[in-house]
């Protein structure tokens, strides 16, 4: 079975995915061992946890949601994986009362810092929980993408609203907590004391390209998949990406 994504979905997750598994596939040589053993803290049903695991890794899902955990479950079985992956509740911010320290090869922490109260305490749990010269993969939300996406809806205040808030919020509807700069991000990972080994800007173009080109263009997914792989790397961009990935390596 592909570990990769299928292809409307690969918009949103491909890119994470690629440099996620080239990552694992770096600390397998490193470590000498074939079967790392992974965190996925806010792992909801398994976006990542599942194919993950198909790689042959045993996975722990911390998520807060007793209803995603029972999803979880459902997913991993349908894939065959459930003898790799456990789902246990809890959250970040309290996330060495459900994990070992340094017991994790790779932490992933997927769409958590924009919710928590202290995004610097997430990431030093996480960090706390891997061992020496363990892989965080981390991913946010972007300031940039948002302000760029109300401006080009035509929603001008709210666009600029987002770029003054101290949160990074357009308005009282934003669903989205806390937003952040390339800049913050990388401080926070550094400021705990990893490496940055790599930042990606994600979903630079997927959210602004109208869904219906995207449906109904021959072979507009495969070339918009392209692009977003090709820009992603490119500090230019970073900017205006929805999502912004830093990868970040413990120090051994």
């Amino acid at each position: 079975m592909s570990d990769r994504p299928r292809p409307r979905s690969s918009l949103r997750t491909a890119v994470v995915w690629e440099v996620l598994k080239d990552a694992l596939e770096r600390r397998v040589k490193a470590t000498g061992r074939d079967v790392l053993d992974v965190l996925d803290t806010g792992g909801g049903t398994g976006n990542f946890a599942v194919p993950v695991a198909r790689l042959g890794h045993r996975v722990t899902v911390v998520d807060p949601s007793p209803n995603a955990l029972f999803g979880l479950e459902r997913r991993v079985a349908e894939a065959g994986v459930a003898d790799r992956v456990r789902g246990v509740q809890g959250d970040v911010q309290g996330l060495l009362d459900v994990v070992e320290r340094e017991a994790y090869d790779a932490v992933l922490c997927h769409g958590v810092l924009e919710y928590v109260d202290d995004p610097a305490e997430g990431v030093r749990n996480a960090v706390s929980a891997l061992r020496p010269s363990g892989t965080l993969s981390l991913l946010a939300a972007g300031l940039g993408g948002a302000v760029l996406a109300r401006a080009l809806a035509g929603h001008f205040t709210d666009a600029r609203q987002a770029l003054t808030d101290p949160a990074g919020r357009w308005g009282e509807g934003d669903p989205v907590p806390r937003r952040f700069t390339p800049e913050q991000l990388t401080a926070l990972v550094g400021d705990a004391g990893l490496e940055i080994g790599a930042v990606h800007g994600v979903r630079v173009f997927a959210d602004l390209v109208p869904g219906v080109l995207v449906d109904t263009e021959p072979g507009a997914v495969d070339a918009l998949l392209k692009l977003e792989m090709a820009a992603a790397e490119l500090p230019a961009f970073h900017s205006v990406a929805t999502q912004l990935h830093v990868l970040g390596e413990k120090r051994g």
